[in-house]
C-alpha cells in the first residue's frame, strides 16, 4: 500500500488530473462533484492527485459585475434541468441569485491555497467559492467576500489580505490560462489525465472513471 502525505495524496501519484474550471460555471461545480465521486470509487483514491487550473470564461468582466439581465424561456428550462442534476450530486444551486463577477482574484486565492496547504487546501477554497457564488449569491470579486470565504476555508487571513492587496499568484493564473489555450481547451470543465488523456465538458461519473483508467494505459497519445 502506498504511503500518503498529510494531504491524503501519495507522494508519487499514479494519476495526475489537471482540471481547468471557472467559478462562475455551475457545470464546473457539477463536474467537480462527479469527478470526486469517480475518484472516491477508484481502487486507489490516494494515488490520484487532483490539481485545479484557472480558466476565465469572461476575463473582461469588470470587478463589481453587471446586472444579470432577464432570462429567456430556454435559459429557464436549462436552469431547472441543471438544478435537478446538481441536487442529485448533493449540490444546491440558486441560479436566480447569482451575481456576475470577475474571477481572477478568486483564482489567485486558490493558487495561494495550493501553495500554502497543497491540493486539499486548494480544493477547500475552490469548494467554498463555488458555493458562495452559485448557492449563496455572493459577489466573489468583492475582496471582503473573498477574505471571509478564504478564512472559512482555513486560509490565513493576513496572508489572504496581502495577496488581495497586490498581484501575488497572478502569474500562476495567467500561466494556467495560456496552457489551456495551448491545449485547445475552448470551454470548461476540461480535464487532462497524466498530461495525455483529455476530457471536455460535464460528463457522467462513468466517463470520469474511464478517464482514470485510460490515464494509466500505456501508449495513449497525449493532446497535441
Amino acid at each position: 500500500m502506498a504511503h500518503t502525505s498529510p494531504s491524503g495524496v501519495a507522494p508519487h501519484p499514479a494519476i495526475v488530473l489537471d482540471v481547468w474550471s471557472d467559478l462562475v460555471s455551475p457545470w464546473c461545480y457539477l463536474a467537480k462533484a462527479r469527478l470526486r465521486s469517480a475518484i472516491d470509487a477508484w481502487e486507489r483514491p490516494p494515488e490520484v492527485l487532483l490539481r485545479h487550473r484557472a480558466f476565465e470564461l469572461d476575463p473582461g468582466m469588470p470587478r463589481g459585475g453587471r446586472p444579470a439581465g432577464g432570462s429567456s424561456a430556454a435559459d429557464t428550462r436549462d436552469n431547472v434541468r441543471l438544478v435537478t442534476l446538481a441536487a442529485a450530486e448533493g449540490i444546491r444551486l440558486d441560479l436566480a441569485s447569482v451575481v456576475p463577477a470577475n474571477t481572477f482574484d478568486a483564482h489567485r486565492l486558490i493558487a495561494l491555497g495550493r501553495m500554502a496547504g497543497g491540493p486539499a487546501e486548494a480544493d477547500a477554497i475552490l469548494e467554498r467559492l463555488f458555493s458562495a457564488h452559485l448557492t449563496e449569491g455572493l459577489a466573489i470579486d468583492d475582496h471582503a467576500v473573498l477574505l471571509r470565504c478564504a478564512a472559512e476555508a482555513s486560509l490565513d487571513e493576513r496572508r489572504v489580505s496581502a495577496v488581495l492587496a497586490g498581484d501575488d499568484y497572478a502569474d500562476e493564473v495567467l500561466a494556467d490560462e495560456r496552457e489551456a489555450t495551448r491545449l485547445g481547451a475552448m470551454t470548461v470543465p476540461f480535464v487532462l489525465g497524466n498530461g495525455r488523456v483529455a476530457l471536455s465538458g460535464t460528463q457522467p461519473v462513468e466517463a470520469f472513471t474511464d478517464l482514470l483508467r485510460e490515464s494509466l494505459a500505456p501508449g495513449v497519445p497525449g493532446p497535441a
